[in-house]
């Protein structure tokens, strides 16, 4: 897998959706990393294409949708990395935070989706970039409410996406461990590098990993739902 592959990640500009892109980018593939901010830096690579976007914005998903349709035919792997946790590690919801979660988390990843799933090639692959604090069995806290909901809601997508699209596209949800990133305050002590993470979650879209699972890319185990 690599050279003429082409990948589309979302939220490249920083934290795992960056290591993600070099990654890619070390390994052959062509990368197209979408950020708000359509200068994304440090990325001098002709295998590289930056385009802005912010996933909230429905003007916006439309305008990067018609450039990528124009500029390339298909894509091979679709990254769902983009994501907010305005509320972590607070006890009790806030309305408005919690709208810009799903706004950004659920709803602009599944629209996001929809409108690229004709580009991806037969034997293709969407990765949603989730986290274990979606998962209904493993929840014991009662922290980051938006948070926890908007996970759970993308693994269901995930599920959904993986029963319409089974023998055509591999589905699959992915916790990317407890990464150092400026999600929230507490990830400063987070056990994985961006970078480590990124590696691991490359690991397995090489596998021949399951369709429609929910995976722990940090110890290599099945998440419960």
């Amino acid at each position: 897998m690599g050279s003429n592959k082409k990948v589309l990640i979302t939220g490249a500009s920083m934290g795992i959706g960056r290591a993600l892109a070099k990654k890619f980018l070390e390994n052959g593939f062509f990368v197209i990393g979408t950020g708000r901010n359509s200068m994304i830096e440090n990325f001098n690579d002709d295998n590289f294409y930056p385009l802005k976007l912010d996933i909230s914005n429905s003007n916006s998903v439309k305008e990067a949708k018609n450039k990528i349709f124009k500029i390339f035919k298909s894509i091979d792997i679709l990254i769902n990395n983009a994501g907010i946790g305005p509320d972590l590690d607070t006890l009790f919801p806030d309305k408005e935070s919690f709208t810009k979660t799903f706004e950004v988390n659920t709803i602009g990843t599944v629209f996001f989706t929809e409108f690229f799933i004709p580009l991806i090639n037969n034997n293709g692959m969407i990765l949603n970039i989730s986290s274990k604090m979606g998962s209904i069995d493993f929840c014991k806290l009662t922290d980051s409410v938006a948070y926890r909901m908007s996970k759970s809601a993308l693994n269901m997508y995930t599920k959904i996406l993986a029963n319409r699209l089974y023998n055509n596209i591999k589905v699959a949800s992915i916790h990317p461990g407890w990464v150092q990133t400026t999600i929230a305050k507490s990830n400063i002590n987070g056990r994985l590098t961006p970078e480590k993470s990124a590696e691991n979650i490359f690991r397995f879209i090489q596998s021949d990993f399951q369709n429609g699972i929910f995976w722990n890319s940090e110890n290599d185990t099945e998440l419960s739902w």
